[in-house]
Protein backbone atom coordinates (compact mmCIF):
# COMPACT_ATOMS: atom_id res chain seq x y z
CA UNK A 1 0.00 0.00 0.00
CA UNK A 2 1.27 3.74 -0.85
CA UNK A 3 0.06 7.03 -1.50
CA UNK A 4 0.62 10.86 -0.21
CA UNK A 5 -2.03 12.43 2.38
CA UNK A 6 -5.19 12.07 2.13
CA UNK A 7 -5.14 8.98 -1.21
CA UNK A 8 -3.33 5.37 -0.73
CA UNK A 9 -2.72 3.00 -3.26
CA UNK A 10 -3.96 -0.60 -2.44
CA UNK A 11 -2.74 -3.59 -4.26
CA UNK A 12 -3.74 -6.93 -2.68
CA UNK A 13 -2.61 -10.43 -2.59
CA UNK A 14 -4.70 -12.22 -5.24
CA UNK A 15 -4.15 -15.52 -3.22
CA UNK A 16 -4.83 -17.39 -0.25
CA UNK A 17 -3.61 -15.81 3.23
CA UNK A 18 -4.12 -17.27 7.03
CA UNK A 19 -3.56 -15.33 9.91
CA UNK A 20 -4.79 -14.91 13.47
CA UNK A 21 -5.54 -10.84 14.34
CA UNK A 22 -6.74 -8.89 17.76
CA UNK A 23 -8.65 -6.16 16.26
CA UNK A 24 -8.95 -2.95 18.59
CA UNK A 25 -10.81 -2.07 21.52
CA UNK A 26 -14.81 -1.90 20.58
CA UNK A 27 -16.07 1.56 19.38
CA UNK A 28 -19.56 1.34 20.42
CA UNK A 29 -18.62 -0.15 24.19
CA UNK A 30 -15.94 1.97 24.68
CA UNK A 31 -18.40 5.04 23.88
CA UNK A 32 -20.38 3.63 26.63
CA UNK A 33 -17.88 2.58 29.30
CA UNK A 34 -16.74 6.14 29.29
CA UNK A 35 -19.83 7.95 29.62
CA UNK A 36 -20.83 5.77 32.13
CA UNK A 37 -17.68 5.99 34.15
CA UNK A 38 -18.41 9.73 33.78
CA UNK A 39 -21.91 9.55 35.01
CA UNK A 40 -20.22 7.63 38.20
CA UNK A 41 -18.97 9.31 41.11
CA UNK A 42 -15.40 8.34 41.96
CA UNK A 43 -12.75 6.45 39.73
CA UNK A 44 -13.35 3.84 36.99
CA UNK A 45 -11.16 1.84 34.15
CA UNK A 46 -11.19 1.50 30.66
CA UNK A 47 -9.12 -1.14 29.57
CA UNK A 48 -8.44 -1.67 26.05
CA UNK A 49 -10.04 1.64 25.03
CA UNK A 50 -10.84 1.77 21.37
CA UNK A 51 -8.06 4.48 19.20
CA UNK A 52 -10.12 6.23 16.93
CA UNK A 53 -11.15 9.27 16.34
CA UNK A 54 -14.64 9.14 17.41
CA UNK A 55 -13.76 7.89 20.99
CA UNK A 56 -11.51 11.01 21.43
CA UNK A 57 -14.24 12.75 20.82
CA UNK A 58 -15.94 11.32 23.43
CA UNK A 59 -13.05 11.53 25.66
CA UNK A 60 -12.81 15.23 24.64
CA UNK A 61 -16.69 16.33 25.72
CA UNK A 62 -16.11 14.36 28.69
CA UNK A 63 -13.22 16.54 29.99
CA UNK A 64 -15.24 19.64 29.23
CA UNK A 65 -17.60 18.40 32.28
CA UNK A 66 -14.87 18.37 34.60
CA UNK A 67 -14.00 14.51 34.37
CA UNK A 68 -10.40 14.11 34.82
CA UNK A 69 -8.90 11.14 32.48
CA UNK A 70 -5.61 9.74 33.53
CA UNK A 71 -4.65 7.04 31.07
CA UNK A 72 -6.90 4.27 31.74
CA UNK A 73 -8.35 5.56 34.67
CA UNK A 74 -11.87 8.13 34.47
CA UNK A 75 -12.12 9.80 37.68
CA UNK A 76 -15.44 11.74 37.74
CA UNK A 77 -17.05 13.59 40.82
CA UNK A 78 -20.63 12.01 39.30
CA UNK A 79 -23.02 13.59 36.90
CA UNK A 80 -24.53 15.85 40.04
CA UNK A 81 -20.76 17.46 40.15
CA UNK A 82 -20.50 17.85 36.25
CA UNK A 83 -19.88 21.58 35.46
CA UNK A 84 -21.32 23.54 32.32
CA UNK A 85 -19.05 23.91 29.76
CA UNK A 86 -18.25 27.13 28.55
CA UNK A 87 -18.08 26.28 24.88
CA UNK A 88 -19.81 23.87 22.94
CA UNK A 89 -19.18 20.07 23.23
CA UNK A 90 -17.80 19.00 19.80
CA UNK A 91 -18.35 15.55 19.14
CA UNK A 92 -16.59 15.88 16.04
CA UNK A 93 -17.72 13.28 13.47
CA UNK A 94 -19.08 10.88 16.05
CA UNK A 95 -22.99 10.64 16.04
CA UNK A 96 -22.84 8.17 19.26
CA UNK A 97 -20.82 10.49 21.51
CA UNK A 98 -23.38 13.04 20.55
CA UNK A 99 -26.61 10.93 21.29
CA UNK A 100 -25.58 8.75 24.18
CA UNK A 101 -24.30 12.19 25.90
CA UNK A 102 -27.50 14.13 25.33
CA UNK A 103 -29.27 11.14 27.08
CA UNK A 104 -27.09 11.83 29.81
CA UNK A 105 -27.24 15.34 29.84
CA UNK A 106 -31.45 15.22 29.82
CA UNK A 107 -30.75 13.96 33.31
CA UNK A 108 -28.31 16.15 34.76
CA UNK A 109 -28.79 19.87 35.39
CA UNK A 110 -25.94 20.89 32.89
CA UNK A 111 -27.32 22.71 30.07
CA UNK A 112 -25.04 22.33 27.05
CA UNK A 113 -25.36 22.44 22.97
CA UNK A 114 -23.41 19.50 21.33
CA UNK A 115 -22.15 20.36 18.09
CA UNK A 116 -19.57 18.19 15.42
CA UNK A 117 -17.92 18.31 12.28
CA UNK A 118 -19.93 19.15 9.06
CA UNK A 119 -20.49 15.65 8.17
CA UNK A 120 -22.35 15.08 11.68
CA UNK A 121 -23.97 18.56 11.67
CA UNK A 122 -26.28 17.26 8.80
CA UNK A 123 -27.18 13.79 10.19
CA UNK A 124 -30.93 13.14 11.77
CA UNK A 125 -31.19 14.10 15.36
CA UNK A 126 -35.10 14.62 15.19
CA UNK A 127 -35.56 11.21 16.58
CA UNK A 128 -34.14 11.93 20.32
CA UNK A 129 -36.45 14.71 20.75
CA UNK A 130 -39.63 12.69 21.44
CA UNK A 131 -38.00 9.88 24.12
CA UNK A 132 -35.85 12.65 26.22
CA UNK A 133 -38.70 15.11 26.22
CA UNK A 134 -40.86 12.65 27.71
CA UNK A 135 -38.37 12.54 30.39
CA UNK A 136 -38.77 16.19 30.89
CA UNK A 137 -35.71 17.51 29.36
CA UNK A 138 -35.50 20.22 26.64
CA UNK A 139 -34.32 19.47 23.37
CA UNK A 140 -33.58 22.33 20.73
CA UNK A 141 -32.70 21.22 16.93
CA UNK A 142 -31.83 23.51 13.86
CA UNK A 143 -34.59 23.63 11.52
CA UNK A 144 -33.93 20.78 9.52
CA UNK A 145 -33.44 18.46 12.43
CA UNK A 146 -30.32 18.10 12.79
CA UNK A 147 -27.56 19.50 15.42
CA UNK A 148 -26.50 21.70 17.04
CA UNK A 149 -28.71 20.52 19.59
CA UNK A 150 -29.04 21.76 23.19
CA UNK A 151 -30.35 20.30 26.08
CA UNK A 152 -31.44 21.46 29.03
CA UNK A 153 -32.11 18.11 31.64
CA UNK A 154 -34.11 17.80 34.31
CA UNK A 155 -33.00 16.20 37.45
CA UNK A 156 -34.96 14.15 38.62
CA UNK A 157 -36.01 12.90 35.04
CA UNK A 158 -39.84 11.91 34.58
CA UNK A 159 -40.73 7.99 34.63
CA UNK A 160 -41.66 7.20 30.99
CA UNK A 161 -42.89 4.27 28.82
CA UNK A 162 -41.70 5.13 25.08
CA UNK A 163 -41.83 3.02 21.73
CA UNK A 164 -39.37 4.24 19.32
CA UNK A 165 -40.50 3.17 15.61
CA UNK A 166 -37.01 2.35 14.47
CA UNK A 167 -33.79 -0.61 15.98
CA UNK A 168 -31.79 2.60 17.00
CA UNK A 169 -29.08 1.05 19.72
CA UNK A 170 -28.21 4.72 20.36
CA UNK A 171 -31.95 6.27 20.89
CA UNK A 172 -32.09 3.34 23.22
CA UNK A 173 -29.12 4.03 25.01
CA UNK A 174 -29.68 7.72 25.51
CA UNK A 175 -33.37 7.35 26.71
CA UNK A 176 -31.77 4.90 29.07
CA UNK A 177 -29.21 6.65 30.53
CA UNK A 178 -31.62 9.97 30.68
CA UNK A 179 -34.24 7.11 32.55
CA UNK A 180 -31.31 6.25 35.27
CA UNK A 181 -32.11 9.44 36.85
CA UNK A 182 -35.76 9.27 37.14
CA UNK A 183 -38.33 9.13 39.84
CA UNK A 184 -39.73 6.02 39.23
CA UNK A 185 -39.15 2.79 36.90
CA UNK A 186 -38.93 3.52 32.60
CA UNK A 187 -39.40 1.20 29.79
CA UNK A 188 -37.98 1.75 26.14
CA UNK A 189 -39.46 -0.71 23.53
CA UNK A 190 -38.55 -0.91 19.36
CA UNK A 191 -38.52 -3.01 16.76
CA UNK A 192 -35.52 -5.67 16.97
CA UNK A 193 -32.45 -5.63 15.24
CA UNK A 194 -30.70 -3.05 17.54
CA UNK A 195 -27.56 -3.83 19.49
CA UNK A 196 -27.99 -4.49 23.39
CA UNK A 197 -24.88 -3.41 24.76
CA UNK A 198 -25.83 -0.89 27.14
CA UNK A 199 -28.89 -3.28 28.51
CA UNK A 200 -26.91 -6.16 29.10
CA UNK A 201 -24.53 -3.24 31.05
CA UNK A 202 -27.31 -1.90 33.28
CA UNK A 203 -28.71 -5.41 33.92
CA UNK A 204 -25.14 -6.62 35.05
CA UNK A 205 -25.44 -3.60 37.21
CA UNK A 206 -28.67 -3.76 39.03
CA UNK A 207 -30.07 -0.91 37.00
CA UNK A 208 -32.60 -2.39 34.36
CA UNK A 209 -33.76 -5.63 33.63
CA UNK A 210 -35.18 -7.34 29.74
CA UNK A 211 -38.66 -7.25 29.99
CA UNK A 212 -38.89 -9.44 26.48
CA UNK A 213 -37.10 -9.49 23.62
CA UNK A 214 -37.70 -5.80 22.33
CA UNK A 215 -38.64 -4.19 25.41
CA UNK A 216 -36.35 -3.09 28.61
CA UNK A 217 -37.22 -1.57 31.81
CA UNK A 218 -34.54 0.77 33.88
CA UNK A 219 -34.23 0.96 37.36
CA UNK A 220 -33.17 4.91 38.35
CA UNK A 221 -30.16 4.35 40.40
CA UNK A 222 -27.11 5.94 40.64
CA UNK A 223 -24.37 4.58 38.32
CA UNK A 224 -21.15 2.77 40.21
CA UNK A 225 -17.82 3.09 39.28
CA UNK A 226 -16.40 -0.05 37.38
CA UNK A 227 -13.72 -1.76 35.97
CA UNK A 228 -14.57 -2.10 31.76
CA UNK A 229 -12.56 -3.88 29.78
CA UNK A 230 -13.50 -3.53 26.03
CA UNK A 231 -13.38 -6.91 24.07
CA UNK A 232 -12.65 -6.52 20.33
CA UNK A 233 -14.61 -4.47 17.60
CA UNK A 234 -16.82 -7.02 15.50
CA UNK A 235 -17.79 -3.89 13.06
CA UNK A 236 -13.31 -3.70 12.83
CA UNK A 237 -12.97 -7.48 12.34
CA UNK A 238 -15.88 -7.42 9.39
CA UNK A 239 -13.51 -5.97 7.04
CA UNK A 240 -11.03 -8.96 8.01
CA UNK A 241 -13.40 -11.46 7.51
CA UNK A 242 -14.85 -10.09 4.72
CA UNK A 243 -11.15 -10.00 3.06
CA UNK A 244 -10.90 -13.41 3.88
CA UNK A 245 -14.38 -14.71 2.59
CA UNK A 246 -13.39 -13.80 -0.79
CA UNK A 247 -10.26 -15.22 -1.94
CA UNK A 248 -11.53 -19.52 -1.99
CA UNK A 249 -8.66 -21.03 0.94
CA UNK A 250 -8.12 -17.53 2.73
CA UNK A 251 -8.43 -17.64 6.54
CA UNK A 252 -8.60 -14.99 9.20
CA UNK A 253 -9.13 -15.52 13.28
CA UNK A 254 -9.90 -12.76 15.24
CA UNK A 255 -9.84 -13.66 19.04
CA UNK A 256 -11.82 -12.04 22.11
CA UNK A 257 -14.59 -9.75 20.02
CA UNK A 258 -17.69 -9.00 21.10
CA UNK A 259 -20.08 -11.21 20.29
CA UNK A 260 -23.19 -9.41 20.80
CA UNK A 261 -26.31 -11.31 19.56
CA UNK A 262 -26.94 -7.61 17.33
CA UNK A 263 -23.34 -7.48 16.29
CA UNK A 264 -23.60 -10.77 13.86
CA UNK A 265 -25.65 -9.91 11.31
CA UNK A 266 -22.69 -9.62 9.29
CA UNK A 267 -21.41 -13.19 9.72
CA UNK A 268 -24.96 -14.53 8.94
CA UNK A 269 -24.64 -13.23 5.53
CA UNK A 270 -21.03 -14.25 5.00
CA UNK A 271 -22.52 -17.94 5.88
CA UNK A 272 -25.53 -17.50 3.48
CA UNK A 273 -22.82 -16.34 0.74
CA UNK A 274 -20.48 -19.67 1.12
CA UNK A 275 -18.37 -18.75 3.54
CA UNK A 276 -17.08 -20.98 6.49
CA UNK A 277 -18.10 -18.71 9.56
CA UNK A 278 -17.05 -20.64 13.32
CA UNK A 279 -17.47 -18.99 16.60
CA UNK A 280 -16.64 -19.95 20.41
CA UNK A 281 -18.07 -17.97 23.46
CA UNK A 282 -14.98 -17.93 25.77
CA UNK A 283 -16.26 -15.19 28.49
CA UNK A 284 -18.46 -12.41 28.87
CA UNK A 285 -17.57 -8.71 30.18
CA UNK A 286 -21.17 -7.47 32.31
CA UNK A 287 -22.72 -9.70 30.72
CA UNK A 288 -22.17 -9.22 27.07
CA UNK A 289 -20.51 -12.58 25.07
CA UNK A 290 -16.99 -12.48 23.87
CA UNK A 291 -15.09 -15.21 21.98
CA UNK A 292 -13.40 -16.11 18.95
CA UNK A 293 -14.79 -16.09 15.31
CA UNK A 294 -13.10 -17.50 12.48
CA UNK A 295 -13.73 -17.23 8.67
CA UNK A 296 -12.53 -18.80 5.71
CA UNK A 297 -13.21 -18.19 1.99
CA UNK A 298 -14.91 -20.51 -0.62
CA UNK A 299 -16.64 -20.04 -3.79
CA UNK A 300 -19.41 -17.50 -3.08
CA UNK A 301 -23.21 -17.47 -3.89
CA UNK A 302 -25.43 -14.00 -4.31
CA UNK A 303 -27.91 -13.48 -1.23
CA UNK A 304 -30.88 -11.09 -0.35
CA UNK A 305 -30.73 -9.31 3.23
CA UNK A 306 -33.44 -7.92 4.01
CA UNK A 307 -35.50 -7.32 7.46
CA UNK A 308 -34.13 -7.63 11.14
CA UNK A 309 -30.84 -8.46 9.02
CA UNK A 310 -30.71 -5.82 7.29
CA UNK A 311 -31.06 -3.85 10.65
CA UNK A 312 -28.33 -5.86 12.59
CA UNK A 313 -25.75 -5.40 9.39
CA UNK A 314 -26.56 -1.69 8.97
CA UNK A 315 -22.54 -0.73 9.34
CA UNK A 316 -21.34 -3.37 7.70
CA UNK A 317 -23.70 -3.16 4.19
CA UNK A 318 -20.85 -1.55 2.34
CA UNK A 319 -18.59 -4.84 2.70
CA UNK A 320 -21.76 -6.90 1.81
CA UNK A 321 -21.83 -4.88 -1.30
CA UNK A 322 -18.11 -5.75 -1.98
CA UNK A 323 -18.32 -9.69 -0.55
CA UNK A 324 -21.12 -9.70 -3.45
CA UNK A 325 -19.21 -8.51 -6.58
CA UNK A 326 -17.17 -11.44 -5.88
CA UNK A 327 -20.21 -14.12 -5.50
CA UNK A 328 -22.05 -15.17 -8.32
CA UNK A 329 -25.83 -13.73 -8.96
CA UNK A 330 -27.79 -10.83 -7.67
CA UNK A 331 -27.44 -9.81 -3.68
CA UNK A 332 -30.42 -7.65 -3.02
CA UNK A 333 -30.26 -5.40 0.22
CA UNK A 334 -33.62 -3.62 1.09
CA UNK A 335 -34.95 -2.20 4.72
CA UNK A 336 -32.12 -0.12 4.46
CA UNK A 337 -33.10 3.18 4.25
CA UNK A 338 -31.02 4.15 7.37
CA UNK A 339 -27.39 3.65 5.70
CA UNK A 340 -29.14 7.24 3.88
CA UNK A 341 -28.32 8.80 7.34
CA UNK A 342 -24.98 7.54 7.86
CA UNK A 343 -21.53 9.67 7.73
CA UNK A 344 -22.09 9.60 3.87
CA UNK A 345 -25.77 9.08 2.26
CA UNK A 346 -24.32 5.35 2.20
CA UNK A 347 -26.64 3.57 -0.43
CA UNK A 348 -25.20 6.21 -3.18
CA UNK A 349 -21.59 5.91 -2.10
CA UNK A 350 -22.07 1.91 -1.85
CA UNK A 351 -23.39 1.89 -5.09
CA UNK A 352 -20.58 4.31 -6.69
CA UNK A 353 -17.90 2.35 -4.77
CA UNK A 354 -18.71 -0.37 -6.68
CA UNK A 355 -19.39 1.16 -9.81
CA UNK A 356 -16.03 2.71 -9.96
CA UNK A 357 -14.42 -0.39 -9.82
CA UNK A 358 -15.20 -1.97 -12.77
CA UNK A 359 -18.65 -3.85 -10.70
CA UNK A 360 -22.42 -3.10 -11.12
CA UNK A 361 -24.27 -2.62 -8.92
CA UNK A 362 -27.86 0.07 -8.67
CA UNK A 363 -29.45 1.74 -5.81
CA UNK A 364 -32.70 2.05 -4.93
CA UNK A 365 -34.71 3.75 -2.12
CA UNK A 366 -33.92 1.70 1.08
CA UNK A 367 -30.84 -0.66 -0.54
CA UNK A 368 -29.42 -1.45 -3.62
CA UNK A 369 -28.16 -4.75 -5.90
CA UNK A 370 -24.75 -5.47 -6.68
CA UNK A 371 -24.04 -8.12 -9.95
CA UNK A 372 -22.01 -10.68 -8.65
CA UNK A 373 -19.47 -11.03 -11.28
CA UNK A 374 -16.83 -13.16 -9.57
CA UNK A 375 -14.17 -10.17 -9.75
CA UNK A 376 -13.47 -6.30 -9.71
CA UNK A 377 -11.19 -4.68 -11.95
CA UNK A 378 -9.60 -2.00 -9.83
CA UNK A 379 -9.73 1.65 -9.83
CA UNK A 380 -10.06 4.73 -7.99
CA UNK A 381 -12.93 5.68 -5.35
CA UNK A 382 -14.02 8.60 -3.44
CA UNK A 383 -14.96 7.39 0.13
CA UNK A 384 -16.57 11.28 0.64
CA UNK A 385 -15.54 11.15 3.57
CA UNK A 386 -16.39 7.96 5.12
CA UNK A 387 -14.50 5.74 6.93
CA UNK A 388 -16.33 2.91 6.47
CA UNK A 389 -16.53 3.70 2.49
CA UNK A 390 -12.75 3.95 2.49
CA UNK A 391 -12.12 0.71 4.81
CA UNK A 392 -14.90 -1.78 2.26
CA UNK A 393 -12.85 -0.19 -1.00
CA UNK A 394 -9.55 -1.56 0.82
CA UNK A 395 -11.14 -4.68 1.54
CA UNK A 396 -12.00 -4.90 -2.32
CA UNK A 397 -8.30 -4.73 -3.29
CA UNK A 398 -7.86 -7.85 -1.43
CA UNK A 399 -8.82 -9.99 -4.91
CA UNK A 400 -9.09 -7.19 -7.75
CA UNK A 401 -7.55 -7.31 -10.90
CA UNK A 402 -5.91 -3.94 -10.95
CA UNK A 403 -4.61 -1.83 -7.58
CA UNK A 404 -7.79 0.39 -5.96
CA UNK A 405 -6.62 4.27 -5.13
CA UNK A 406 -8.73 5.46 -2.55
CA UNK A 407 -9.33 9.36 -2.32
CA UNK A 408 -9.71 10.29 1.36
CA UNK A 409 -8.40 7.28 2.79
CA UNK A 410 -7.88 8.79 5.69
CA UNK A 411 -11.58 8.72 7.15
CA UNK A 412 -10.40 5.31 8.50
CA UNK A 413 -9.04 6.80 11.21
CA UNK A 414 -11.97 7.50 12.49
CA UNK A 415 -12.25 3.87 13.72
CA UNK A 416 -9.19 2.36 13.09
CA UNK A 417 -6.25 4.44 12.73
CA UNK A 418 -3.92 2.04 11.87
CA UNK A 419 -6.61 -0.03 9.74
CA UNK A 420 -4.30 -0.56 6.54
CA UNK A 421 -1.63 -1.63 8.42
CA UNK A 422 -3.66 -4.51 9.81
CA UNK A 423 -5.14 -5.09 6.46
CA UNK A 424 -1.25 -5.55 4.73
CA UNK A 425 -0.16 -7.98 7.87
CA UNK A 426 -3.12 -10.05 7.17
CA UNK A 427 -2.69 -10.35 3.20
CA UNK A 428 1.47 -10.87 3.90
CA UNK A 429 0.45 -14.16 6.31
CA UNK A 430 0.75 -17.49 4.96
Amino acid sequence: MSGAAGVRIVKGPGEPFAAGIEVPGDKSLSHRALILSAMAAGTSSVNRLATGRDVAATLHVIRQLGVEIDEDRVISPGIDGWRSPGDPLDCANSGTTMRLLAGALSGSLVPATLVGDEFLMRRPMRRLVEPLTALGASVELSPDGTAPVTITGRAPTHPADVDIPMPSAQVRSAFSLGALRAEGESTVASPPGFRDHTERWLEAMGLGKREDTTTFRIYPGAVPAYRYVISGDPSSAAFLWASAAIVAGARVVTPNVSLNPGRLGFLEVLEAMGATVEGEVTGAVLGDPIGTVSVTGAGLRATTVSGTLSAATIDELPLVAVVASYAEGVTRVVDAGELRAKESDRIDSTVSLINALGGGAQEYQDGFEVLGLGWLEGGRVDSAGDHRIAMAAAVAATAATNPITIVGAEAAAVSWPRFYEALEALWSSR
